[in-house]
């Protein structure tokens, strides 16, 4: 047996193209690839769909879900997936994300959790990434053979956005990227307060372009739910962005109580009081006694937090009829006159061994993130985009 060097196949000397074909060699082999690609797309067909938001904390995560359970209830077989890990326990990326965990529950998935959330967005992530010790190339691989593996025998697949859309451009994992390269469509989640927000939702639908489906806003206020639908909602359609609906403010899904703040807090409670009442908002007792006072008359659903040994504080909060609770800082106890006066009125009464400004930091966070994101908000958001949103349209398999 003897080596032959390979030889190219017989072509015309005059057209250049193949005896038997007729065709060029080349415009084949272009022609052979392509139509590679074209089976690899068509196996993928999974329905993609990535809901995406404006911000932090507005509602995603109970929206993804609900739609996957509707989706799921209406007979389709369903995925879910984040992409992006960014709720996270510490700097090295030990991920505190429960929303992979809380999706394999309701929807009774079997995924592994490194293919429902196959990167962890850590500040030591994006440092790394920064020096050039994180491919892009590889990253978006490791996405994609996620997406592979929890999209096989799937209807739907259900991607979830990290935080804000844009998050993710130092390795070009932005969910604009995503939702480029897994081919999904957007559910855009955003708020609505005043008329100057709506300069967010136009600056998201030229980045998403045509991949955009619509706009579900979530968490509107009374108060701005029918300039909404007047004039927003028909302003935004004529710019060529459809609105599937606005999911009005909920107390139960925009708020915690005070037990659950207690919870997160790790606080000691001097005062049970009424632990139910809902705490939508914080004010910080830094001022005088009489600016307090009247700057806490003025507020509602709202938690004080100062200084545990501000006696004069402790007292303005106690006589204005929005405060839900006092959250003590710096492992001080108030004076027995103080507690006495708050187990009377039924306020209760916390106390934490942080600073103010620590305390105000977690809180809030807990408030942003919800501690109700559980199988009953999702069952409440499943109510209301049913009541409030095209639900159809935003599940139709375009």
């Amino acid at each position: 047996m003897t080596d032959t060097e390979p030889t190219d196949p017989p072509t015309d000397p005059e057209t250049g193209t193949d005896p038997e074909t007729g065709t060029d060699p080349e415009t084949a082999a272009d022609e052979s690839t392509a139509a590679a690609t074209d089976d690899a797309t068509s196996e993928r067909d999974t329905d993609a769909i990535l809901v995406a938001s404006l911000a932090e904390s507005t509602g995603k995560t109970a929206i993804t879900l609900a739609l996957a359970r509707i989706a799921q209830r209406e007979g389709d077989s369903v995925g879910y997936m984040k992409p992006k890990g960014t709720r996270l326990q510490s700097n090295v990326g030990k991920t505190l994300d429960e929303d992979p965990m809380l999706a394999r529950e309701l929807l009774d998935l079997e995924a592994e959790m490194h293919d429902l959330e196959p990167i962890v967005y850590s500040p030591t992530f994006v440092e790394q990434a920064m020096r050039g010790r994180e491919d892009p190339g590889e990253l978006r691989d490791r996405v994609v053979e996620a997406f592979e593996t929890l999209a096989a025998d799937r209807d739907r697949l259900f991607l979830e956005g990290g935080g804000e859309y844009d998050i993710g451009g130092i390795v070009e994992l932005t969910d604009v990227d995503i939702a480029e390269l897994l081919d999904a469509r957007v559910v855009l989640v955003a708020s609505y307060a005043v008329p100057g927000d709506i300069d967010d939702v136009l600056a998201a639908a030229d980045a998403f372009g045509d991949r955009l489906a619509g706009v579900v806003f979530n968490d509107v206020a009374d108060a701005a739910y029918d300039p909404l639908e007047t004039d927003v909602v028909p302003f935004l359609e004529s710019r060529g962005v459809p609105v599937f609906g606005a999911v009005p403010s909920e107390r139960t899904l925009s708020g915690v109580t005070v037990a659950e703040l207690a919870e997160a807090l790790g606080a000691t409670t001097l005062v049970e009081g009424e632990t139910d009442g809902y705490v939508e908002r914080f004010s910080v007792g830094a001022m005088g006694p009489d600016s307090a006072l009247r700057h806490f008359r003025r507020t509602k659903d709202a938690a004080v937090i100062t200084g545990g040994d501000r006696a004069e504080i402790h007292t303005a909060a106690l006589e204005a009829p929005g405060v839900r609770c006092l959250i003590l800082t710096g492992g001080h106890r108030p004076s027995g006159a103080i507690i006495g006066q708050a187990t009377e009125q039924g306020l209760p009464i916390l106390s934490v061994q942080t600073d103010t400004l620590t305390t105000v930091e977690r809180a809030e966070d807990v408030v942003r993130s919800g501690r109700t994101r559980d199988a009953e908000t999702v069952d409440r958001m499943e109510e209301l985009l049913s009541d409030h949103t095209a639900v159809d349209a935003i599940l139709e398999d375009q």
